[in-house]
C-alpha cells in the first residue's frame, strides 16, 4: 500500500527516492537555518515540530499522531486507543542523566507516534536531549545497523542492550555540523534509505 502522498506519486520506489531527497534537504535546513533551536526539548510536541519539518513538504500527516494501528514485522506498537495517554505520560518521564533519557527514548519508539518516519524524526530528538541534558550527542556512524535494529526489538523488554549501544558512541562534539549530517545519512540508512548522501543535496 503506498501512502497517499502530496507529491502525487504512485509508485512505492519512486516515492521512497522523493522522501529521502525532499526530508535529507529539509534536516540540513533544520540545522543550518537554526531552526533546530526552536524544538522543544524532550516533549512530544518537540519531536511532533521535528516531523512536521522534515515531512510536511510530502506528507499531510506530517506532525500529525496516526490515525491507525501499525507494527513493524510481528511487533505491535502502542495501540491508537492508548496513544494519546501514552505521549503525556512520555512528556513527564525524567531526562536528566543517561539511561532516564534511553528510556524516555525507547518509550518513545513504543508509541510510534506517526504513520511513517518515526525512527528518522526520533534519533534527532533524542541527540536533542543528550545535548540539552548530558553535553554529548550519539555518533550515529560507530553503531552498526543490525546491532542497533535489534537492540531497538530487544528495547521493549529489557533496555540494557540500546543503553550500551549507544553509550560507546557518544561524543562532545554537540554542535559539529558534519557530526550531524553523517548521522542523518546513518538514521535514514537504518530504514533502508541510502540513495543520496546529505551534504550533495
Amino acid at each position: 500500500m503506498i501512502l497517499e502522498n502530496k507529491l502525487n506519486i504512485t509508485d512505492q520506489v519512486v516515492l521512497a527516492k522523493a522522501e529521502e531527497k525532499i526530508s535529507k534537504q529539509k534536516a540540513k535546513q533544520l540545522f543550518d537555518s537554526g531552526d533546530i533551536a526552536k524544538v522543544e526539548v524532550g516533549t512530544f510536541a518537540g519531536l511532533a515540530f521535528i516531523h512536521a519539518y522534515l515531512f510536511e513538504d510530502i506528507y499531510d500527516f506530517a506532525g500529525q499522531i496516526r490515525t491507525v494501528n501499525i507494527a513493524k514485522g510481528n511487533f505491535r506498537f502502542a495501540p491508537l486507543m492508548y496513544l494519546k495517554q501514552s505521549l503525556v505520560h512520555i512528556d513527564t518521564m525524567p531526562q536528566g542523566n543517561f539511561d532516564q533519557i534511553i528510556e524516555k527514548y525507547v518509550e518513545m519508539n513504543i508509541a510510534h507516534p506517526f504513520r511513517e518516519g518515526n525512527g528518522r524524526a526520533t534519533r534527532i530528538w533524542l541527540d536533542l536531549i543528550l545535548k540539552n541534558e548530558i553535553k554529548q550527542v550519539v555518533d550515529w556512524n560507530l553503531v552498526d545497523k543490525e546491532e542497533y535494529l535489534s537492540a531497538m526489538e530487544r528495547s521493549v523488554v529489557k533496555d540494557i542492550e540500546i543503553k550500551v549501544l549507544l553509550k560507546q558512541a557518544l561524543t562532545d562534539k554537540i554542535h559539529d555540523r558534519a557530526l550531524f549530517m553523517k548521522g542523518i545519512d546513518v538514521s535514514y540508512f537504518y530504514e533502508g534509505y541510502s540513495e543520496f548522501r546529505i551534504e550533495e543535496l
